[in-house]
């Protein structure tokens, strides 16, 4: 895996991205036989022939790189419109773009524009690449195989990724649209229902073609639609051996369950209170299912107390390690939360729970500690560590822990962030030095720092406005 930044946002780039495009890359170089580079090389010995593969992959990478990385972008530039802090993340086939500091879900019509901007991104590439390759065409047979691939791919990508299954961007667009039309249940129905038919026809389609990366993926989008729409369409139905009065509560928990799933919180923690609030229909089974997601519920908006209150309430079933160590993380118990991560990460082997535990490590002092567990790093086990922090409102702590991180990973993000703290925490002096060591390390945006609300304390303060200043002459020399 390895990171950059464009301008104030972070990008990851995971390993399964370059192996599936290089995969891509390989599996159609039968269609490219006679074009560049292999026209280049006809009747070179075995050594020319395999450096013309290599650097058709290569530069089949390149494009699949670039375009998936401009479609992301084109959501992390609307997201920026509303004033959140976007982080890209490059993975498999395609990527996801998160707005970190959103304080719940998206109000559904921002959710509707950040989503469709990927996708206008992609066009805008293709069509740019389509026009110079009307202008440019016949200067180099180079310049013609990047620009008539960049040119199809952003234009094939587009068509497959505005199909309505999730969780390509149509999907997410026909499933925002129709529980709005329609209500959680039925909106469900419908735009699974759609689903199903649109991945049975691209596989259709895909195995008459040959095409057999579409028909793997559209395998697996199907089954999750297949399952999503049998849970909504099932959600009428009380459990087995219960009484008919439990079948509205059932529908309710359901419709909470989903509502969770699709990332709507303030839905779904009004249909579990609604489903607690049962009276004599609600049943010791249905009101454990209800507090075990009224606790993520909970998780996911950052109040550690309430989730434990909810998990503790849970009979029957038990809860995920790894939830149990993130509440009692957030409310500052990590001696009792340290064991917890541990468990979850033995027993998963994940990645994120072992940097979660690395994070608990370094809040209790075991830096060492954390930085020798296998295959850690650094920037990931401190971001872990001072976010949680940062979430409990204990400022100066999160700030001292982004200080000690820049020992371990120099890096501009991880500043800014330390200036953040510092702000929150009315320090000033510290938070215009983290600033100014940022801006050391690379980063450059003025108009993000000037608009985030967590540098609002500094705001008229002369030390932050000079600093502002000179972000700008900097950045425009």
């Amino acid at each position: 895996m390895f990171r950059f930044r464009l301008g104030s946002i972070p990008v990851e780039v995971h390993p399964s991205h370059l192996l599936v495009s290089g995969l891509l890359a390989y599996t159609s170089m039968h269609a490219a036989q006679a074009g560049w580079p292999f026209r280049q090389v006809e009747g070179a010995p075995a050594l020319g022939q395999a450096s013309a593969v290599v650097v058709y992959v290569l530069s089949w990478m390149l494009i699949v790189f670039v375009s998936v990385l401009v479609h992301e972008l084109g959501h992390a530039l609307a997201s920026r419109l509303f004033g959140y802090r976007p982080s890209i993340a490059l993975v498999w086939l395609g990527g996801h773009t998160l707005p970190t500091d959103a304080p719940g879900p998206l109000p559904w019509k921002r959710d509707l524009l950040i989503t469709a901007a990927g996708p206008f991104f992609g066009l805008m590439l293709g069509i740019i690449s389509l026009v110079g390759l009307v202008f440019l065409k016949s200067l180099s047979p180079a310049l013609d195989f990047f620009l008539q691939t960049f040119a199809y791919a952003n234009f094939i990508w587009a068509i497959f990724n505005l199909l309505p299954v999730l969780p390509l961007d149509g999907g997410r667009l026909a499933n925002t649209l129709t529980t709005r039309m329609f209500g959680p249940r039925r909106g469900i129905i419908a735009s699974q229902g759609l689903a199903l038919l649109v991945c049975v026809g691209v596989l259709v389609f895909a195995l008459r073609t040959g095409w057999l990366f579409a028909a793997i993926f559209f395998v697996m989008y199907g089954i999750q639609a297949f399952r999503m729409l049998t849970d909504a369409l099932n959600s009428n139905a009380p459990s087995g051996g219960g009484s008919p009065l439990e079948g509205p509560l059932v529908a309710k928990l359901r419709e909470a369950k989903i509502a969770l799933d699709t990332g709507r919180l303030e839905d779904a923690r009004r249909l579990g209170g609604v489903v607690l609030e049962g009276g004599e229909s609600l049943t010791a089974e249905m009101a454990s299912h209800a507090h075990h997601l009224l606790g993520w519920v909970a998780l996911k908006e950052g109040h550690g107390r309430q989730a434990l209150d909810h998990f503790s309430q849970v009979q029957g079933r038990q809860v995920e390690p790894h939830a149990v160590a993130a509440a009692f993380s957030l409310v500052g118990d990590d001696a009792r939360a340290l064991d917890w991560w541990k468990q979850a990460w033995q027993m998963s082997s994940d990645r994120t729970v072992m940097h979660e535990y690395a994070g608990t490590l370094i809040r209790l002092g075991r830096t060492e500690e954390a930085m020798k567990l296998p295959g850690v790093e650094a920037a990931a086990a401190f971001s872990c560590a001072e976010r949680v922090l940062f979430i409990r409102g204990v400022y100066s702590e999160a700030a001292a822990v982004g200080e000690a991180a820049l020992q371990y990973t120099p890096s501009a993000s991880i500043a800014y962030d330390a200036a953040c703290a510092y702000a929150r925490a009315r320090n000033v002096p510290d938070a215009v030095r983290m600033l100014r060591r940022a801006s050391e390390l690379g980063f450059k945006d003025k108009a993000y720092a000037a608009s985030d609300s967590d540098l609002s304390p500094l705001h008229g303060q002369p030390a932050f406005e000079e600093w502002l200043t000179e972000l700008g002459q900097s950045a425009a020399s």
